[in-house]
């Protein structure tokens, strides 16, 4: 699957409509009670930081565009979104900030009590319309300082009634990408359920606010000298007191607020996907090492690199009934390895499993503890994602889907790189700052990356330039 913005997706003429949550009361009784679960630590601080913006840059969030083959039955799809919040307990809960005490607290809506209702734009002749209501749709009701914090809606296009899209979008406060790639699925099963009466057969999920508290007990242990805040510690002594960035030049940062452009590409087809882990399990590592390991040669070659330095992020669904549970599970752990000196293609994979393997014990505390208690204000400027996607429940139907994992615009300048193995191959994709410089650098980086990777599996191995080598 793809992750891509929102206008990277074929959006056609036809009937779109909003599909909204709302919590009605009932006989006179308010369906919110008093939560006093915390909020986990990276959902609150997503809180605080659109809490201090108002601009276009207050956005951020996730979705997704799938279609469901058939005519559109609204009285099951209904169903079935109200079905899918009710399994999901983030989407019944809202976190806020007191704007006089800055303290955070919970509210919650038991199931059943959640109610979606459809509001038709009608038809539109253009696709570009479409788009544009789309748009404000998803900008406009995707806060985290409001609930709900997600919609969907459904585009039916012009002809005959065999297929219709279905579209959400939520903020990044309470869904990942991991999450996202598996709305489709279990929307889709749940509609089918509602619609033929066919068993949806969805495993039982855990919560991801009974999560945030959990974490909030896990995290109290870090102190200066916790292992894991040494290793932090490290990385920012390393890097001068800030995170690692992009090797290659981004321009001048722009002064005011400017959407980052991005990029999307297939880098290996399935064969070639599992020629290149042959390769790596050969040398006795992983396809992520291995993937590391080019990059690390790419900044050596193109930027005169001595170390590949990097953060990256990794999922917390340490518990499996978390493993098919909305939220936002994800971890950051420093990857910084030495290039130089290396022999071999292997000895850089070896360099590079070895620091992922002291990045996953880094990622199960949030980062935002870690900041403070190193005090420190350093975000992430470089971030490298690896996803196996394989193996989620009807990833061989994303294809015949159309389904396409999908971000907000984003205005940092910074550089995130996805790398994500799907039953179709390796996808690709990235975005950075909408400068001349950072477009042709990073999409130079990433074409030399996808050119080791083929010589990857061409050979089992790749060439490794001189200066480095010495």
């Amino acid at each position: 699957m793809e992750f891509t913005e929102l206008s990277d997706y074929p959006i056609s003429a036809g009937t779109l409509t909003e599909w909204l949550p709302s919590a009605p009361f009932d006989g006179g009784s308010s369906p919110w009670f008093d939560d006093p679960r915390p909020a986990s630590y990276v959902h609150e601080a997503r809180l605080r930081q659109a809490a201090r913006t108002t601009g276009p840059e207050h956005g951020s969030w996730l979705g997704i565009a799938f279609e469901i083959a058939g005519q559109l039955d609204s009285a099951a799809l209904a169903r079935a979104l109200n079905e899918w919040i009710d399994r999901h307990e983030a989407l019944r809960s809202h976190a806020s900030i007191s704007p006089t005490t800055g303290e955070v607290s919970r509210h919650t809506i038991d199931t059943g009590r959640v109610r979606v209702a459809a509001r038709s734009h009608g038809y539109r002749s253009s696709g570009a319309q479409n788009h544009a209501d789309l748009a404000q749709l998803f900008d406009g009701c995707t806060s985290p300082l409001s609930w709900p914090s997600y919609a969907f809606a459904t585009l039916v296009p012009p002809g005959p009634d065999d297929r219709f899209t279905v579209f959400l979008a939520a903020d990044h406060a309470i869904i990942d990408g991991l999450s996202v790639v598996i709305v489709a699925q279990e929307i889709e099963a749940l509609y089918r359920q509602a619609r033929d009466g066919v068993g949806a057969d969805l495993f039982p999920v855990g919560s991801y606010v009974d999560f945030g508290a959990r974490e909030r007990d896990g995290a109290a242990e870090l102190d200066p000298g916790h292992p894991v805040v040494e290793l932090w510690r490290s990385t920012l002594d390393q890097c001068g007191g800030a995170l690692p960035e992009f090797p290659l030049d981004l321009g001048d940062a722009d002064p005011g607020p400017v959407p980052q452009s991005g990029v999307s590409a297939w880098a290996l087809d399935a064969d070639g996907a599992d020629a290149f882990t042959l390769a790596c399990r050969k040398l006795g590592h992983s396809f992520f090492a291995g993937t590391l390991a080019c990059l690390g040669i790419v900044g050596a070659e193109l930027a005169g690199e001595p170390r590949f330095e990097a953060v990256t992020p990794m999922h917390t669904r340490n518990d499996p009934r978390l493993a098919a549970s909305v939220g936002w599970y994800v971890g950051l752990g420093p990857i910084c390895f030495d290039v130089r000196g290396a022999r071999s293609f292997g000895e850089l994979a070896a360099r590079a499993q070895e620091q992922i393997a002291a990045a996953k014990p880094a990622a199960r505390y949030p980062y935002e503890r870690v900041s403070e208690v190193l005090t420190t204000a350093a975000r992430p400027r470089f971030v490298v994602s690896y996803m196996d996607l394989r193996f989620v429940p009807a990833a061989t139907q994303w294809q015949q889907w159309n389904a396409r994992a999908l971000r907000s615009k984003q205005y940092e300048h910074d550089v995130h790189i996805w790398v994500n193995r799907t039953p179709r191959g390796v996808n690709i994709a990235a975005r950075y700052p909408d400068t001349h410089e950072a477009a042709a650098n990073v999409r130079r980086y990433l074409g030399r990356l996808r050119n080791l990777m083929e010589e990857v599996v061409g050979t089992g191995t790749c060439g490794l330039p001189d200066h480095i080598t010495r």
